[in-house]
Parts: structure tokens; C-alpha cells; sequence
């Protein structure tokens, strides 16, 4: 029996599990704290000027609550901070402290040069022709029904 190919959603989630291990080990032996891949999830899609928990969440992907325990986990660590929402004072925003952003800082200086290992593994062209295909519109999913 063979294996069917994988599809291409799964090869994404896969490469996205190959940056986020590397990622994880790398800042790890940098001597810093070990944040979950919901946690990262956070810090990559927080605004510079914070980002409320129900904002997070619509933008991962995941629900409230999810973010929550996230947010709270990295509270904890010193790296958010909660402040008051001047747009909304029922609301409250998310964002980073000073120590939050030089830890990201570092994380995507590590990223960066994740990519170029990369490259040196499958190839310039390779990345160049990857980052084309992922940032060029999609339009809206269709709609399709399977032969």
C-alpha cells in the first residue's frame, strides 16, 4: 500500500513546525524563557500600540479564551502588560513591555536567520519563488465541490 501525497495545507503546517521548533530551540539556548507556540502566535500578530484579547483572537484564529490563557502566561513572564483602552473603557489592551520587545526583537532576528539557512539548504530562488507564491493574493476561497 502507498502512502498518498500530502496535500499542501499539510506540507505548510509542517514548515511552519520546522520554524517554530528552530525557533523555540534557538531562543532556548539563547538563554531565553521558553514560550509556547500560542504565545509566539501573540507576539506575531500584536500591534505596535497593543491589540485587544478579542482582536488576538480573531486574527490567530483561535478563541478568546485561548489567547487569554496566552496573554496571561506572558504577564506572568514580564513580556505584556494590560492597559486601559482609550478608544473603549470597557476594553483593555494588550501590548508589549520593554523586555517583551527586546525578546522579540531577537526572535526575528532568529527568524531571519532561520531563512537563510534555509536558503542555503533548498536554494535562493526557492525562497524567492515561496515568499512570491505566500504573499501574492488569493482572492476569497471559492466555493467547490470534489469530482
Amino acid at each position: 500500500m502507498t502512502t498518498p501525497a500530502r496535500n499542501l495545507p499539510q506540507l505548510l503546517i509542517e514548515a511552519k513546525r520546522w520554524f517554530d521548533d528552530a525557533l523555540q530551540a534557538s531562543m532556548r539556548a539563547a538563554g531565553e524563557q521558553p514560550v509556547t507556540a500560542a504565545q509566539g502566535a501573540v507576539f506575531a500578530t500584536l500591534d505596535d500600540g497593543g491589540t485587544t484579547i478579542s482582536e488576538l483572537a480573531r486574527r490567530i484564529g483561535v478563541t478568546r479564551q485561548t489567547v487569554h490563557q496566552a496573554v496571561h502566561g506572558l504577564i506572568g513572564m514580564g513580556l505584556l502588560e494590560q492597559v486601559p483602552d482609550p478608544a473603549s473603557a470597557r476594553s483593555r489592551l494588550i501590548r508589549t513591555t520593554a523586555e517583551g520587545a527586546r525578546v522579540h526583537r531577537r526572535a526575528l532576528a532568529t527568524l531571519a536567520v532561520l531563512e537563510d539557512h534555509l536558503a542555503q539548504r533548498i536554494g535562493e530562488d526557492t525562497i524567492t519563488g515561496l515568499r512570491t507564491a505566500l504573499t501574492a493574493s488569493w482572492g476569497e476561497p471559492p466555493l467547490v465541490e470534489a469530482p
